[in-house]
This record gives C-alpha cells, structure tokens and sequence, in this order.
C-alpha cells in the first residue's frame, strides 16, 4: 500500500469518528448544576394543595448515553411520582418522581442487562431513583423552557442537588412538564469506563416529559 493510500484511511477513519462523536445528541444540552442535597422552599403558610398523581400512561422517563462509536436511548417503564401544586401555581409546588431501575429499556438485550449490573445501575443494590424538587421558580430560557427546577436526585445511593431548565405548563385539566439536561455520570458513582477502544461519554442526557392531571371539580 502507498503512502498516499494509508494517509487516505487514516483521514477516513478520523472522520467517522468524529462523526460518530458528533452524534451523540449529548452535546447540545444544558447541563445540570449540581451540588450538596439542599432543603426545599417551604410553602407560605395557610396555603392550598392539590395533589396530583403522575399519569404513567402519558409520561415519560428516559437517558440518551454515548460512546466513542455512537449513542443509545433508554426509558424505564416502571416510576411513579406526584404533583403538590400549591395554590393553584407552578411557583412554591413540589414535584416527586421514583424509578424502579430494574424497569429500564433499551434495544439491544445485553446492553440492557448490562446496565442492570454493578458496573452500571446495580439494580439488585440500589433498586430506586427518586427525585424531588426543592425550589421551582420561572424562568424565560432556551428551547422554550419557562421554568427553573432545583431537587434532590437520588441515583445509584449518591443523593445530590440538580438544577436544571423546563417547560412547565398548567391549566384547567393538567400539570405538564418537559425537560432534557445533562448530567455527569461520575458524579453519581458510576464510573464504568467501558473497553479501551470505544470509551463511555461521562454525560449523560436525562429526559422527562410526564402529564398529571387534575381532578374534575
């Protein structure tokens, strides 16, 4: 083989990685701000609750995680969670949601029973996720969010404080909220690198979109 033609591959082979990098729909997300587990906002006092329970049907949790040779999306069929929607606003109510691990979902078979085992999730030791917000305030943001959420996430037995950006909407029938941000997976412990030649992205991008809907009165 010539020069020539061997520097043609190698500049072959350097393009589809970076295009492989390219792609991994991680990039272009905000990232969480993340820091110690913190207290929520209290309610102002003589306030009204409503409580609304997630619609699981309508609702949506899932992760996109990339590699050196592409990307892979995820969803976990089993959560439940709620909505304490305090005086009939978005501002000063709280939103809980917990993730049965072992429910997560992805294509391909042992890429999923891989991510059930200790070098991922660890599903037999820490079965749950949960997530519960401290502060909801609104926010004008990118991607048409309108609200910033801080909570507590507990992930893989690390509790720590996110925050991130939504789209929150409320009205007469329904709580509506979607967001897309990324998170570092170190930052919660798991810390599997993957084989040498196709290394794990630390980012991680988390994806909600879950629907409560409100009692008819």
């Amino acid at each position: 083989m010539s020069f020539s033609s061997r520097a043609l591959l190698v500049a072959l082979f350097a393009a589809s990685v970076s295009v492989a990098v390219g792609c991994d729909r991680n990039g272009d997300k905000p990232k969480a701000q993340v820091g110690a587990p913190v207290d929520p906002v209290a309610a102002a006092k003589g306030a009204n609750h409503e409580l609304l329970g997630l619609d699981t049907a309508s609702s949506k949790v899932g992760f996109v995680g990339a590699k050196v040779t592409g990307s892979h999306e995820g969803s976990f069929g089993g959560f439940t969670g709620s909505v304490d929607l305090t005086d009939g606003k978005i501002e000063g109510s709280q939103v809980t949601i917990s993730i049965d691990m072992s429910t997560v979902s992805i294509p391909e078979q042992k890429l999923q029973d891989h991510l059930k085992s200790p070098d991922f999730f660890d599903v037999a030791k820490f079965p749950k996720a949960t997530f519960q917000s401290t502060e909801i305030r609104k926010q004008d943001g990118a991607a048409g969010a309108t609200h910033w959420v801080t909570g507590n996430l507990e992930l893989h037995g690390v509790k720590k404080s996110i925050g991130f950006p939504a789209k929150i909407t409320l009205d007469a029938g329904a709580v509506t909220a979607n967001a897309e941000f990324v998170i570092n997976r170190k930052d919660f412990g798991i810390v599997y690198a993957g084989m040498a030649d196709n290394l794990i992205k630390d980012d991680v991008v988390i994806k909600f979109s879950v629907n409560a809907t409100r009692k008819k009165s």
